[in-house]
C-alpha cells in the first residue's frame, strides 16, 4: 500500500512520517485491499485555535471505494489518532456492508459522527473570460469536465461540473450520504427515475425530495 505524507503550512518531521507508517496496519488488517493512503498535515496560526491548530485528514483507496476522516487537536500526533479512530471504524463499517451484501441481507444506515469524502480526481478547468461567461455555463460538459465563471465584476464564482452516477434506492443513497460525511445527497431515484435529494432531519429521521416538471405529473 503506497502511504502519501503532505503538509500545508508545515514541515513533515521524520518522527510524524514514522508514527504513520507504523500505525497502517490497522488500515490493512481491515482493508487488505487498500492501494493507497494519504495523509495530510494542516497547521492553522491562529492562537486562539491552539486547541485544534493541527489537523489531519486521511484518504484511502481500496477498490473502488473511497474513505476519508479528519480530526483536529494541539498537536499532530494526537490529531493523528483521532482521525486514525474514525477512519478504521469508517472502513468496518464498509466491511461490514459489503458482508452483509454477499449474504443478502439489507442493513439500514445509521448516522455517524465521520467526517469522509470521495475523492475527486483531477480534471482540467478552465476559466472563461467575461465575454464568455453565457457560453461557458450553458455549454455541454464532459464526464467529470468542470468551468468556473465569475459573475461579472464581483467576487462570486459559480462552478458547474458534470458527475456520472447510476440510478439508486433511497436506502443506497442514504448509505452514500453517510460514506461522504454530508448532511444531503443528490441522486437518481431508481424506482421514479426523478432527480432526488435525501438529507438529514432531527434525530435519527431523514427526508426525501424528489424534482419533476409539471409535464411529467398526471
Amino acid at each position: 500500500m503506497d502511504i502519501v505524507i503532505t503538509g500545508r503550512h508545515t514541515q513533515i518531521k521524520q518522527k510524524f512520517r514514522d508514527v504513520v507508517e507504523n500505525k497502517m496496519n490497522r488500515v490493512t488488517a481491515i482493508a487488505p485491499d487498500a492501494q493507497r493512503v494519504q495523509v495530510v498535515l494542516t497547521h492553522e496560526g491562529n492562537p486562539r485555535q491552539a486547541d485544534s491548530a493541527t489537523r489531519v485528514e486521511m484518504t484511502v483507496i481500496a477498490g473502488k471505494t473511497v474513505v476519508r476522516a479528519e480530526a483536529s487537536s494541539a498537536d499532530e500526533f494526537s490529531a493523528f489518532d483521532r482521525a486514525l479512530d474514525k477512519l478504521t471504524l469508517r472502513l468496518r463499517r464498509t466491511r461490514d456492508r459489503r458482508k452483509d451484501h454477499r449474504r443478502g441481507l439489507d442493513r439500514a444506515p445509521l448516522p455517524l459522527d465521520i467526517a469522509v469524502d470521495q475523492l475527486e480526481e483531477p480534471v482540467e478547468e478552465t476559466n472563461p473570460s467575461n465575454s464568455a461567461q453565457q457560453d461557458a455555463m450553458a455549454s455541454d460538459l464532459g464526464p467529470g469536465q468542470s468551468v468556473e465563471v465569475q459573475v461579472g465584476d464581483t467576487p462570486i464564482v459559480i462552478r458547474r461540473k458534470l458527475h456520472i452516477a447510476e440510478p439508486m434506492s433511497i436506502d443506497e443513497a442514504l448509505y452514500e450520504m453517510e460514506l461522504i460525511g454530508h448532511d444531503f445527497f443528490l441522486f437518481v431515484n431508481s424506482e421514479t427515475n426523478r432527480p432526488s435529494v435525501v438529507y438529514r432531519r432531527h434525530g435519527w429521521s431523514y427526508g426525501v425530495f424528489e424534482i419533476d416538471t409539471p409535464d411529467h405529473i398526471k
